[in-house]
């Protein structure tokens, strides 16, 4: 047998589940409010605002890869409904074949020249046009037009610039007393990768251009100018005081860079082709045409999967050092 609640318990349950008279006095003075969404209402919202994201990620990434792993342990050509299991076949010969370590030099070299000299050349024209006010904007977009142009178009124009007979360059060699250089610069096995990464670093300046142009706008201009009063000259206010403002920008340039190194394909099938006798293959390149022009879809695949695991540690390590330089300059 229960007893009866006493009064103060009454207080405490009306107090904590108020009744509709008190409900509807709280309506009638304006202070009531209705009950939070619960927990459950909010777990399906946000289900529901994740699903389209998470959709896409599995469609577009996990089964994508999960397919180019199923073709990296067999042998596919493209037709063979079912492909034979070959282990690790494909990596064994990827190891040794000669051709890889060749498309890996290259990637190397367009890698380095790749990312260091779009970064120095655009960093210097961003120092130049710092100050500079009166037709700053049309300088910006002049110089940022190439990156939006398709690199297929910069390809086939670039392309008539390096033709040996009817080509500008080999023009203004000879209208300036070099015509000694002249050469097939597409067609010269010891020329055509620089011809080409040439190309991709013109197109590549205007984009490191601009974004460096921004970040100097938010360096401390008083940090600078104590440094000119202190005597310090064009080298050591950059080391010193520019440079540390700007390097999560620089750092996030270099990424993207980077990763183009890595990925590189566009430019180099349109112009060369991979050739010539495969002097400007790439990992990219010889992928490509191990698996659309020699059916060879399984090995094209693991060299495909061989650029995504070169530069995943490049883009991890780069982005840990962005957020620790971001970590300091806020102090945390």
């Amino acid at each position: 047998m229960t007893s009866a609640p006493t009064a103060a318990q009454e207080r405490v349950a009306s107090a904590r589940k108020p009744g509709r008279q008190q409900r509807a006095a709280a309506r009638h003075t304006g202070q009531y409010q209705p009950p939070l969404v619960t927990r459950k209402a909010q777990a399906r919202l946000g289900i529901l605002l994740v699903a389209p994201l998470m959709l896409i990620v599995v469609v577009f990434l996990l089964v994508p890869l999960g397919n180019a792993l199923y073709f990296a342990f067999v042998d596919f050509d493209g037709l063979t409904p079912n492909p034979p299991f070959v282990g690790l076949g494909n990596f064994t010969e990827m190891f040794t074949d000669p051709k890889v370590w060749a498309a890996l030099k290259n990637n190397a070299i367009w890698i380095v020249l790749g990312t260091v000299a779009p970064l120095v050349i655009g960093l210097v024209l961003a120092l130049l046009m710092w100050n500079v006010r009166r037709g700053g904007a049309a300088f910006r977009v002049a110089f940022f037009l190439p990156y939006v142009l398709p690199q297929v178009a910069i390809g086939i124009v670039w392309g008539w610039i390096y033709d040996p007979i009817r080509g500008w360059l080999n023009k203004i060699l000879d209208v300036v007393g070099l015509g000694a250089l002249q050469t097939g610069w597409l067609g010269n096995p010891n020329t055509a990768l620089y011809a080409v990464l040439g190309t991709a670093i013109w197109a590549t300046v205007g984009f490191v251009f601009v974004i460096f142009l921004s970040a100097l706008r938010n360096v401390d201009i008083e940090q600078v100018e104590a440094s000119l009063l202190d005597g310090a000259n064009a080298a050591q206010r950059l080391w010193s005081i520019i440079l540390p403002q700007i390097m999560p920008v620089f750092l996030m340039v270099t990424t993207i860079t980077l990763i183009g190194g890595f990925s590189v394909f566009d430019i180099i099938f349109v112009m060369t082709g991979g050739g010539p006798a495969g002097a400007t293959d790439v990992l990219g390149t010889y992928a490509y045409s191990n698996a659309f022009e020699l059916n060879r879809i399984s090995y094209g695949t693991t060299l495909a999967l061989l650029i995504t695991v070169l530069a995943i540690p490049f883009t991890i390590a780069l982005n840990q050092l962005q957020k620790r330089l971001s970590l300091q300059g806020t102090g945390a």
